[in-house]
């Protein structure tokens, strides 16, 4: 067995679910929202399934889902990619690995900040890599130059970013943004932007890509996710846009990981991408009333909310609550005692876990939220 896969436990997503569906908890762990996602977009799909083709789609996706990729970003957000830099995945996780894999040789160092996507860390070390850390520290989240100087070497290759953070739900200020240009054009790094959450943004934010920034067009790969854009996490389609340089290497791995997409999926994701502006703005309107809805119920409960300017989740900071436990032993308290459960942010670290805040996941419908915080009146 590889010793790297074989020392990994299960991710805690998934035993936090197990936990709740074995103890019938209210599941606020997994990031996945209540209801059906789009109906003219599952239409979509289930109309391309009966009456298109489902025999393999092209390895680098259809082309009405990479051009509908390229147009989307040039009205959300002025770029001005072409359908040939972008590549169709299953899912963005596929989309890590390949970028991972395709840019990785043994040796070179890759920053990453904690709190951490987890499948990022054994990624990179499968690959050969170095991951150098770099901690942050609630409630900001931020990344500063001197985090930077201390993990850069002349062996840096890669900077991953997750921004929008989960599980912080933070966004990368356009201060940090042009911080970590600044420091890839320098060290001739390149960055894998991990932009799932692009469009759960919130109180009127505005998301800002990597990959617009200076120098940082021939030097990003910039990874979306339609789950995440349509609630249908279970879809797993996601895409990589790079210049066609980096494109021509992702491919490769690519073509060896996934192959391809179900091309119904593909599809409907091109469809619900080309949706009118005003779709996209009444998804963040309606995660911005739940996200209201369950932060002001877990203040009124004398909780401590951290702020939440992105993703399906808010946290509690555990000490500013007056609760005397660490983030796991809350968190087992939590869905045993209370029944509900819930993520520790801990398990977003490879070291140096911060230990006082839990995240919660707001994207469930109200009756949801309301019997979770009356469930929550029992404090420990």
């Amino acid at each position: 067995m590889n010793p790297l896969y074989a020392s990994l436990g299960t991710t805690i997503f998934e035993i936090m679910s197990a936990r709740a569906r074995a103890t019938g908890a209210i599941n606020l762990g997994q990031g996945f929202p209540d209801g059906r996602g789009p109906e003219d977009v599952l239409a979509e799909a289930a109309r391309a399934l009966i009456e298109e083709s489902n025999q393999y789609p092209p390895m680098l996706g259809i082309p009405a889902l990479r051009e509908a990729v390229a147009a989307h970003y040039a009205v959300h957000q002025g770029l001005d990619l072409i359908p040939a830099e972008v590549i169709v995945t299953s899912g963005a996780t596929e989309a890590l690995a390949a970028t991972i894999f395709a840019l990785i040789s043994p040796g070179d160092e890759v920053v990453m900040f904690q709190p951490l996507y987890d499948a990022y860390w054994p990624l990179v070390v499968r690959a050969g890599g170095v991951p150098k850390l770099v901690g942050l520290e609630p409630p900001e989240w931020r990344i500063t130059a001197e985090a930077l100087s201390a993990v850069v070497s002349t062996r840096t290759k890669l900077v991953i970013l997750n921004s929008p953070l989960n599980p912080t739900a933070t966004m990368a200020s356009n201060a940090e943004l042009a911080l970590l240009a600044d420091f890839c054009v320098a060290h001739d790094a390149i960055a894998i932007c991990d932009e799932v959450w692009e469009h759960v943004v919130f109180d009127g934010g505005v998301h800002r890509s990597l990959i617009g920034f200076p120098g940082m067009r021939e030097r990003t790969v910039k990874i979306g996710s339609a789950g995440k854009i349509f609630s249908l996490t279970g879809w797993k389609v996601g895409w990589m846009c790079a210049a066609p340089p980096l494109a021509a290497v992702l491919a490769k791995a690519h073509q060896f990981l996934t192959f391809t997409t179900p091309p119904n999926l593909q599809a409907a994701a091109a469809f619900g991408l080309a949706r009118d502006v005003r779709y996209f703005e009444e998804m963040r309107a309606a995660f911005q009333r739940s996200r209201d809805r369950l932060a002001a119920g877990l203040t009124g409960l004398g909780y401590a909310v951290l702020p939440s300017a992105a993703t399906y989740f808010l946290s509690i900071d555990l000490s500013r609550s007056g609760v005397d436990m660490g983030d796991v032993a809350f968190c087992e308290w939590l869905v045993e005692e209370a029944g509900v459960a819930s993520i520790p942010v801990s398990a977003f670290y490879v070291e140096a876990p911060v230990t006082n805040v839990v995240r919660l996941c707001f994207a469930k419908a109200d009756a949801t939220l309301d019997e979770a915080l009356e469930r929550m009146r029992v404090r420990p």
